[in-house]
């Protein structure tokens, strides 16, 4: 038998199965998936929906207990609906339903490129819904595919469905879902549950995220957690973002944090780029470093990976925590980085720059300087153009001004000022007298004692002092006052006790000199440039918020009653040796 022969009498057998079927009553009705059921009422005087049309196969079968009495076709069958072509080894054909069911090797061939092949699938020609089952492959016209177990396809809306678990692969990334959405048109994706989507570099994993196959930007809406497989304590983590899988750029929203270099970026809406690790942040901005304790807060912040440095700006300030006391800083613009220990190749020393009207705040030290920059790790704190420093009653000054901690006690030990040193305290800060022992020169080194108070000044250069001194009434067992000391000399050694500023050295060139206080006018009581500054003071850490506290300027009471007495006395012998010269007359 020839060739055209066998395929007219295999199409005439066809013909007359077909023509058998549909006048048989005795199929069991079918049974669709509720998935086929349309959601909308069929319009009133639509066409009839177009029929599924068979294109080829090589046999056409009917089995009384096969397939619930339907026909099939088997061997290389092709059936077409609306542009779509479907492949398979077997197909039942439901003709009253216009459905039908393929087994085998099926693949369905969509007039917009994308391709489904499965093991099994069912398709309805009136809704244009397909239910694709066992080892389901979607391949989109750009080489997306996706894998599962069973898909739901709607070719009227041109999507793809499935919440059975799959793998969805560009090229690039694959992502791992409970369920998901293909919107093949737009080539986005919606994925509930639980979601991975992983690539050579990075991990994504997180619930309810949309990613588009064309921009490969994954839009966040719900917790989630961008890690680095390199470094995995480098992540993000976010509630609603976008994230750019190509650029590794992140836009993030709400309830945020960038990990870096075991610091932390917070902020109401942050920019963070993992490839060149700088990062951004505005709106309660939080930089929390809790290696070192430290932490800084402003309304602006930016994080760079690479160098390990970040910048606050915008109200800033920082808290270093200490065991026993804390220390905070504020000024315009605070930067803190770390760098390589030179003497340590596996350690790092931190650094915290504060830049523009600089103020810190420690229980036993406060200061504002232009610019501060502290050295965490060793314990250096330097203060930059116009510094002061107040520590318990005492005030320092000079052009430069240096603090050294003791990183285990974490106090300060000492105090070095270079350059128009001065340094002030209150004789009785019980009291409104209008009394400071002061001592200045070029450099002064001040030292603290156990009690974390300022015990003792060492001044090289023009070293003056100024210092009350009293003596105890043997009689009264009461202080009384001697007088005033001045004291010039190369080199001064000064001990602060109590109340009291005692000279205990005074070398090269010394010249010391006590009044009493009726002999020494009140302009010598105090040096040119003594500025005791009470309205800039800190007084609590709240007050490094602001440029200034401007606290009322103390009035202090200025005693000169024995001085004026004197005075007085002076004047009126003075005036009585006047009267006994003898006066001249004119004649």
């Amino acid at each position: 038998m020839t060739n055209p022969l066998l395929r007219f009498l295999t199409g005439l057998l066809i013909c007359i199965f077909s023509f058998i079927y549909a006048q048989d009553t005795s199929q069991k009705p079918l049974q669709k998936d509720p998935y086929f059921t349309p959601k909308t009422v069929p319009q009133k005087n639509a066409p009839p929906p177009e029929k599924v049309k068979h294109i080829h196969s090589d046999e056409l079968r009917k089995d009384p207990n096969k397939y619930d009495g339907n026909n099939y076709f088997t061997g290389n069958v092709q059936f077409e609906h609306q542009g779509s072509l479907l492949n398979a080894d077997l197909v039942i054909v439901y003709e009253g339903q216009n459905f039908v069911k393929a087994i085998g090797n099926v693949k369905l061939q969509n007039a917009d490129g994308s391709v489904i092949t499965a093991n099994e699938m069912e398709y309805d020609g009136n809704t244009q819904r397909g239910i694709a089952m066992k080892n389901v492959v979607l391949t989109d016209p750009k080489g997306t595919v996706i894998k599962t177990e069973t898909m739901y396809y709607d070719r009227v809306s041109n999507q793809a469905y499935y919440n059975t678990g799959g793998t969805i692969n560009d090229g690039k990334s694959t992502t791992y879902s409970k369920t998901a959405t293909y919107f093949l048109a737009t080539r986005t994706i919606d994925l509930s549950g639980r979601v991975k989507i992983e690539d050579a570099q990075y991990v994504l994993e997180g619930d309810n995220v949309v990613q588009n196959q064309n921009t490969n930007i994954v839009n966040i809406n719900g917790p989630t957690t961008i890690i680095n497989k390199q470094n995995p304590k480098n992540r993000i983590v976010t509630d609603k973002g976008n994230y750019n899988t190509n650029t590794k750029e992140a836009f993030l929203y709400k309830n945020s944090r960038v990990y870096y270099n075991d610091k932390i970026l917070t902020g109401d809406e942050m920019y963070y780029n993992q490839l060149t690790g700088f990062g951004k942040a505005t709106g309660n901005v939080t930089i929390d470093d809790p290696n070192e304790r430290r932490w800084i807060k402003g309304g602006y912040g930016e994080i760079f990976e690479k160098k390990d440095s970040a910048m606050m700006t915008k109200n800033p300030y920082a808290v270093k925590a200490l065991e026993k006391d804390s220390m905070y800083f504020a000024a315009e613009k605070i930067i803190s980085f770390q760098k390589p220990d030179s003497a340590n190749v596996n350690a790092k020393k931190s650094f915290l720059r504060a830049f523009r009207k600089g103020r810190f705040y420690k229980s036993n030290a406060q200061g504002r300087a232009d610019s501060i920059a502290f050295n965490e790790t060793d314990g250096v704190l330097h203060m930059y153009t116009e510094p002061i420093l107040w520590s318990n009653g005492k005030q320092v000054t000079g052009d430069k001004i240096e603090a050294y901690f003791n990183t285990e006690k974490e106090n300060i030990d000492s105090l070095k000022v270079i350059g128009n040193a001065f340094a002030i305290s209150k004789v009785d800060s019980l009291n409104m007298k209008d009394e400071f022992n002061q001592v200045k020169g070029k450099l002064m080194t001040v030292y603290y004692g156990e009690d974390n108070n300022i015990k003792e000044a060492k001044v090289i250069g023009n070293a003056q002092a100024i210092t009350y001194s009293d003596d105890v009434n043997a009689q009264t067992k009461q202080k009384e006052r001697i007088g005033i000391s001045l004291s010039t000399c190369g080199i001064i050694d000064a001990i602060f006790e109590e109340k009291a500023l005692y000279v205990v050295e005074c070398n090269i060139g010394a010249n010391s000199d006590t009044y009493p206080m009726s002999m020494i006018e009140p302009a010598k009581r105090k040096f040119p440039d003594f500025n005791w500054n009470t309205k800039d003071r800190i007084l609590k850490w709240q007050d490094i918020l602001v440029d200034t506290p401007n606290y009322p300027e103390i009035k202090y009471e200025t005693d000169t009653a024995l001085y004026d007495s004197a005075q007085k006395v002076i004047e009126d012998e003075k005036a009585k040796e006047e009267a006994k010269k003898p006066k001249r007359t004119r004649r």
